[in-house]
């Protein structure tokens, strides 16, 4: 991951509905949510959804796919997981064993290709 990916990363997540988004997300994998399901948990207006969603999605934060007339969205768990490599990838300082518990994440690769 090169810093400008990370830190776009970082500011799609640094606003509280995405956050609270992302989180509902990871939380309902890997079957993924609804748009309108999310917005009727999160107490969000639809449109503002739509969004906040675009925004993580362009970040990589999310992948949808449309199953009939909903667009279903998930957590992308391979863009966390890099992203939490990208930021305990130099941490070590000759201690591998401190930095091990996040650099062994391993979720499954294959939701980043969900995007349709």
């Amino acid at each position: 991951m090169e810093i400008k990916n990370a830190i776009d990363s970082f500011a799609a997540l640094s606003q509280e509905t995405r956050l609270e988004t992302y989180r509902l997300l990871v939380s309902h994998e890997p079957e993924g949510l609804p748009a309108g399901e999310i917005a009727r948990q999160l107490s969000v207006p639809h449109n503002t959804l739509s969004a906040h969603l675009s925004v993580l999605a362009r970040a990589g934060w999310v992948v949808s796919r449309r199953q009939s007339r909903s667009i279903i969205y998930r957590a992308n768990l391979s863009h966390m997981s890099e992203t939490i490599r990208f930021l305990v990838r130099d941490c070590c300082a000759g201690h591998p064993e401190a930095c091990e518990p996040f650099l062994n994440c391993s979720p499954d690769d294959g939701n980043a290709e969900d995007k349709s």
